[in-house]
């Protein structure tokens, strides 16, 4: 049996009011990393936090090399740090951990354990249940939309999805919005992009609620599947 070749990360952390959670999730990185990549590096952004997420991400940063942070005057989205982090990133392969600490360490270490077999690692939540009704249903019909209009058969689109950094950094991201991953996953795909998917349990969100509910979010992504639509389907290019 032939060992697989060493893989290096680069995480891309966003926060927001995270000072509960952060450290959390720098240990839940830590510990999944162990073992399973030869190298790795933290990319904290503190997206205009009001609390102190700012000052906790410094200290980190300050006891470990592997970590950098960059602050945020005011919220740009989790869509601009996604894309900000990729021009940042210095390792192989690419990911967004949520500075709330909702990815399990076990679900990470999956995700971590089948790197290399394509282009795209994919994770999809096998505990929707946690979950709102209003919220399993809005994003079941967002997964079945995408697949509809795009002739793919992806079980999820919005999770901590692995990508090759090389590749993604060729999208040409467009949207900030909550349809960011769609728009990459979509375009790279239809481009000849392999995949594997990986199912993996998430942590509820305890008593907050999404905001992918609000008419700007709803507009935001109406017209990001409107706009691949027209390129990628209808003969424009995608990338």
């Amino acid at each position: 049996m032939v060992d697989a070749p060493p893989k290096t990360l680069s995480v891309m952390v966003p926060a927001l009011n995270e000072a509960a959670s952060l450290q959390a999730t720098i240990d839940t990185i830590r510990g999944a990393t162990a073992g399973r990549v030869v190298d790795y590096e933290v990319l904290i952004y503190d997206d205009g936090s009001t609390d102190a997420t700012g000052a906790i991400a410094d200290d980190l940063a300050r006891s470990d090399p592997r970590i950098s942070v960059v602050h945020h005057p005011s919220p740009r989205g989790l869509g601009y740090c996604y894309r900000a982090g990729i021009a940042r990133a210095r390792c192989e392969h690419y990911i967004f951990v949520p500075g709330d600490n909702e990815l399990p360490r076990e679900a990470f270490e999956r995700l971590l354990d089948h790197v290399g077999e394509a282009d795209i690692v994919v994770h999809y939540v096998t505990n929707m249940e946690i979950r709102s009704l209003p919220r399993r249903v809005l994003s079941h019909s967002f997964t079945a939309l995408v697949n509809t209009l795009f002739g793919l058969h992806l079980r999820y689109f919005n999770g901590a999805v692995i990508h090759r950094t090389k590749l993604v950094r060729q999208v040409a991201q467009k949207t900030n919005g909550f349809a960011y991953q769609a728009e990459i996953l979509v375009r790279l795909l239809k481009s000849g992009a392999t995949y594997v998917e990986v199912g993996c349990e998430m942590v509820g969100r305890g008593a907050g609620s999404t905001s992918a509910f609000k008419t700007k979010n709803v507009v935001s992504v109406v017209s990001t599947l409107g706009t691949l639509f027209w390129e990628v389907r209808l003969g424009r290019s995608g990338r």
